[in-house]
């Protein structure tokens, strides 16, 4: 969970998680849509896909892998994640470097290029090897991560209760702020979307995401992305045709949400719609499931951001209390 998110994000998302999969078997035993629901809010929904594959494959086999090997043989286990289980767990010499340490030895040592790099990163995960203590991996590894989290940290560094500043190259050199030097950063891309609720009969339809999409196996509302000259109405219109078979109309706009994910950054505009002429029962032309389902019935799903914003405005929306007859 700590991967990519800040821990104090973290902590909530895992007391909630392990108070529902408690133990390695209900999460093997878990369906992929109520592991989706729980991860619902962290992002990168790739990481409770794979932890959900790991904890069948390890019941599968028997229990938790002990070498190096089978553990990074796990599905989303990276050198990363795999060196800091070994090393933490079981007192390994394995190295686990993350940002903190990565921030901590580019200073020590005072490194000109890129942390990213390979060559780069190569050397601080070396030079982290070769500085475990015989018997004391666990220690280590935690300590240096702490050091990175507490102390050497990225903006205002405290050198003067830095335990290791009579050592650091970049401190001395009174460089310590310019390291580590940034790799180059990803352009955004910015994207206008529209989307929309199809209100019938009190309820409205959503549909889950095919495997082989963005945020597969999440739930959304039809809608996609607005083409060059089109309105945002004449986009959620011709969306809906494409993915669903159905003629709509747009009865409100309910407003424009903002999120954000990976180097993209969405504007989401969002519409009431009703059936335009017959009441037909929508297809699944881009979708593995879909169905009409109450507002309350909403939180049984695992939606991305954006329609989850979107679903906080329209409960809030006394427009759309109206549409549904409440």
């Amino acid at each position: 969970m700590a991967q990519q998110t800040q821990m104090t994000r973290v902590v909530e998302y895992f007391q909630r998680w392990v108070e529902r999969f408690p133990d390695l078997r209900a999460l093997a035993l878990a369906r992929e849509d109520d592991v989706l629901h729980a991860w619902e809010g962290l992002g990168y929904y790739s990481r409770a896909r794979n932890m959900l594959k790991a904890a069948r494959a390890m019941a599968e086999n028997g229990g938790f892998p002990d070498t190096y090997e089978q553990v990074l043989a796990l599905p989303g286990v990276g050198p990363y994640t795999a060196g800091a289980i070994m090393s933490v767990a079981y007192n390994q010499p394995y190295v686990a470097v993350d940002a903190n340490v990565e921030r901590v030895l580019a200073r020590v040592y005072d490194l000109d290029k890129p942390v990213k790099q390979a060559a780069t990163h190569g050397f601080i995960e070396d030079r982290a090897l070769a500085l475990i203590p015989e018997g004391q991996a666990r220690c280590f590894n935690q300590a240096l991560m702490e050091l990175g989290a507490l102390v050497c940290t990225p903006k205002k560094p405290d050198c003067t209760s830095c335990p290791v500043a009579s050592l650091c190259r970049a401190h001395s050199l009174g460089v310590e702020r310019e390291r580590p030097v940034p790799g180059k950063k990803q352009a955004v891309v910015k994207v206008t979307v529209a989307t929309g609720a199809l209100i019938h009969q009190g309820k409205v339809y959503i549909q889950k995401r095919r495997p082989d999409d963005v945020w597969p196996g999440l739930w959304e509302f039809p809608g996609g992305g607005i083409e060059e000259g089109e309105t945002p109405e004449q986009a959620v219109i011709r969306e809906y045709v494409e993915e669903t078979g159905l003629d709509v109309l747009p009865i409100h706009k309910c407003g424009v949400v903002q999120y954000s994910y990976t180097k993209f950054r969405v504007t989401l505009h969002c519409f009431y719609l009703q059936y335009a002429d017959e009441v037909r029962t929508p297809a699944t032309y881009e979708a593995v499931d879909g169905r009409f389902v109450t507002v309350n019935e909403l939180d049984d799903f695992a939606f991305p951001a954006g329609h989850r914003k979107f679903i906080q405005l329209l409960r809030e929306d006394s427009v759309f209390q109206r549409l549904i007859g409440s």
